[in-house]
């Protein structure tokens, strides 16, 4: 069975022959990890969508036998993926007309998700796997420097300010573009829904082009893997909440290891900030947090020098408001 996000077209389009106003309820969710240093989302493969834009997120309907708009999420993701999810966050509802691409005026309601995991192998459908999150984003991983997808993104985007129609609104584009992207000024890795949205708007991504908008396979090192419907502007969404919530809440350790070492530690907050971090400046605020306890363990691989293993201190979440960690790049991106 695919996601039911087309359940959800169909369901409107029924709704339509009984009203004009006609609505529809879908439910979508980003299930993210991280594993071996690399961030992944857990993504489903779909039919009918334009050529290169079958990849999607986990998502149904809300029908009747679901109680509640968590449960019929649980539900979906079981179906689909036999993932079992543990907390998840309503991260946002999206309701854009037209978001079938069937023209018909209609708002299509996905009210989405975040859950973060400990990858496992799904065990439902051939077609769900887990796909590092860059692919989708290319533009959003500095961790080796500035990343070149950017060097090709930039240029276009100064020409679709150069084509504002009148002084002003080439200034107020020439501004979200210096802000988002930060040109001549500081990165803010929490943005990723802006650069996206600005990508969008620009017309440089196939979903700007709606349903219909194939992928431009050339163009994917730049601009990454489109996704079906409006996937990936979800995607966006829930990376920069993620990115945003590491720095107050303990979040990261969700997706670690009952015990980890602390370059395990320092390598996925890396992977989600996509920034490298300074490593000595990352184990002194990890120890004056108070965030993780050693145990009696080292690890035992044949490469490289043995390391403590730590866990989580649950404590923290008592003894402080906000035991997140704050990042400290190695060297500022641009």
């Amino acid at each position: 069975m695919s996601t039911a996000e087309p359940g959800v077209v169909a369901l409107a389009t029924e709704g339509l022959e009984r009203a004009d106003n006609a609505s529809a309820v879908g439910l979508v969710a980003v299930i993210l990890a991280a594993t071996e240093g690399e961030p992944r989302a857990l993504t489903v493969q779909i039919s009918g969508q334009a050529p290169g834009r079958s990849s999607a997120l986990p998502a149904g309907p809300l029908v009747p036998e679901h109680a509640t708009l968590e449960r019929g999420l649980r539900a979906w993701v079981e179906q689909q993926t036999h993932q079992r999810l543990g907390y998840v966050e309503q991260l946002y509802t999206f309701g854009d007309r037209d978001r079938d691409g069937g023209g018909r005026g209609v708002h299509l309601l996905s009210v989405a998700y975040l859950a973060l995991v400990r990858e496992l192998r799904p065990a439902g459908l051939a077609e769900a796997a887990w796909r590092n999150w860059y692919r989708y984003l290319p533009w959003e991983d500095f961790r080796e420097g500035r990343p070149e997808a950017l060097a090709a993104i930039e240029p276009r985007l100064m020409e679709w300010v150069a084509q504002g129609p009148d002084a002003k609104l080439r200034r107020l584009r020439e501004d979200r573009v210096s802000l988002n992207f930060g040109l001549g000024g500081a990165w803010n890795e929490e943005r990723v829904l802006e650069r996206y949205e600005l990508l969008f708007e620009a017309g440089l991504i196939p979903e700007a082009r709606g349903q219909s908008g194939a992928a431009v396979p050339d163009d994917a090192a730049a601009t990454g893997l489109p996704m079906a419907f409006d996937h990936r502007r979800v995607l966006a969404t829930a990376i920069g909440r993620l990115r945003g919530k590491i720095k107050y809440r303990p979040v990261v350790f969700e997706l670690m290891p009952p015990a980890f070492t602390l370059l395990q530690l320092q390598r996925t907050v890396e992977a989600l900030s996509g920034t490298r971090l300074h490593k000595q400046n990352f184990r002194r605020l990890v120890a004056q947090q108070g965030l993780v306890e050693e145990t009696e363990d080292i690890t035992s691989g044949t490469a490289g020098r043995p390391a403590r293993l730590v866990r989580f201190r649950r404590e923290v979440l008592l003894e402080r408001p906000a035991p997140g960690v704050r990042l400290t790049p190695s060297r500022r991106p641009g």
